[in-house]
C-alpha cells in the first residue's frame, strides 16, 4: 500500500514539473508585458531598462531555471499590473471565491446526479429513465457560457430574482454555481447509471434479492458501492474541471475568482500571475487525481497490485 501511495506521489511531481515547463514556455508565447506597459513612442533604452527590471533580458533557460528555484522557495514573482502585490498573494485573495463556487457547484452535481442516476438504473426503461436520459442530453449539449447568459437574461433581467453579476450573498451563488455544475451533473448521472445498471445484474445482487434483503439496502449499500470506482474516477476529474472551469462562469458572471483573475492577467501579460494561477489549478487537479487513486486502492485492495 505505501509502495503503490510512494509511486502516485511521485508520478504527480513528475507532471506538475512537465506543466511549468508548458505554462513558462505559453507565458512568453503570448507576448510582451514591455508592449503593454511602455508608450508607442518608447525609446529602445526605455524597454530595455524595463526588460532588465522584469528580468526578461535574460535567456529563456535561465529565466526558467530562477522561475523554479524561487516556486521552490515558495515566490512566484510580483505582479506586472498590480503594483505592490505579488502573484501568490493575488491568487491567495481570489482563491477563496473560487473554492466557494465550486464546492457549491460540486455539491448541486452530486445531489442531483447521485439520485437521478441511481433511480434511472432502478427504474430502466420508464418515464424516470427517459427523464434522466433528457436532462444529460440537455447537460452535455449546453455551452456554459450560453447557458450563463440565458440564465441571466431570464432569471436576473426578466423575472429579477437573482443579481446579475458580483460577489455578495447567497442569491449570487445560484446562477454562477448552476451555470458551473450543469454539464457535471449530466456526466455524472450518465456514468452512475451505467455503472449501477452493470452492478445490478451481477450474480451476487440477485442472490441478495432471493435471500430477502430489502431492496433499499440492495441498491444504496451493496450495489452503489460496487458501481463506485468509475463515478469516483469521474469525480476527481471534475474536482479539478469546476476550478478551472471557473474562468469562463466567473468571466460571464464577473464573480472576483481566480478565474477572472487569470483572463486579466492574460491580457496584461503578467507572466507571474499567468503562471501561478496555472501553476495553482494544475496543482489541484493533480492532488484531486492523486486523492482518487488513493481511494481506489482502500475501495478495490486488487488495484494496488
Amino acid at each position: 500500500m505505501q509502495r503503490f501511495i510512494i509511486i502516485r506521489c511521485f508520478q504527480a511531481l513528475i507532471v506538475l514539473f512537465i506543466v511549468s515547463i508548458i505554462v513558462f514556455a505559453l507565458a512568453r508565447f503570448s507576448g510582451n508585458p514591455v508592449d503593454v506597459f511602455l508608450p508607442f513612442d518608447a525609446t529602445d533604452a526605455q524597454q530595455l531598462a524595463l526588460e532588465r527590471h522584469l528580468g526578461l533580458d535574460q535567456p529563456l533557460p535561465l529565466q526558467y531555471l530562477k522561475f523554479v528555484g524561487n516556486v521552490m522557495r515558495g515566490d512566484f514573482g510580483d505582479s506586472v499590473k498590480w503594483d505592490g502585490q505579488t502573484a501568490l498573494g493575488l491568487v491567495g485573495q481570489r482563491f477563496p471565491a473560487t473554492l466557494q463556487l465550486a464546492a457549491i457547484a460540486m455539491g448541486i452535481s452530486l445531489l442531483i446526479a447521485l439520485p437521478v442516476g441511481v433511480l434511472s438504473a432502478v427504474k430502466k426503461d420508464t418515464i424516470f429513465d427517459y427523464i434522466g436520459k433528457v436532462i444529460a442530453l440537455a447537460g452535455q449539449s449546453l455551452p456554459p457560457f450560453w447557458l450563463g447568459i440565458v440564465l441571466i437574461f431570464i432569471f436576473a433581467v426578466a423575472l429579477d430574482l437573482f443579481p446579475t453579476s458580483g460577489r455578495g450573498g447567497g442569491t449570487n451563488l445560484i446562477l454562477p454555481a448552476i451555470t458551473l455544475g450543469w454539464f457535471q451533473v449530466a456526466a455524472m448521472m450518465r456514468l452512475v447509471r451505467s455503472a449501477m445498471l452493470e452492478v445490478l445484474d451481477t450474480e451476487y445482487i440477485k442472490l441478495a434479492r432471493i435471500k430477502g434483503v430489502q431492496e433499499w439496502k440492495v441498491v444504496w449499500k451493496h450495489a452503489l458501492r460496487n458501481a463506485s470506482i468509475p463515478p469516483l474516477t469521474f469525480f476527481g476529474i471534475i474536482a479539478g474541471q469546476l476550478m478551472t472551469g471557473a474562468v469562463i462562469t466567473e468571466s460571464v458572471f464577473t464573480w472576483p475568482g481566480v478565474g477572472l483573475l487569470a483572463v486579466d492577467a492574460i491580457r496584461a501579460r503578467d507572466y507571474p500571475v499567468v503562471q501561478t494561477v496555472v501553476l495553482t489549478f494544475a496543482g489541484i487537479y493533480i492532488l484531486s487525481n492523486l486523492a482518487v487513486d488513493i481511494l481506489y486502492a482502500y475501495l478495490d485492495p486488487r488495484i494496488r497490485y
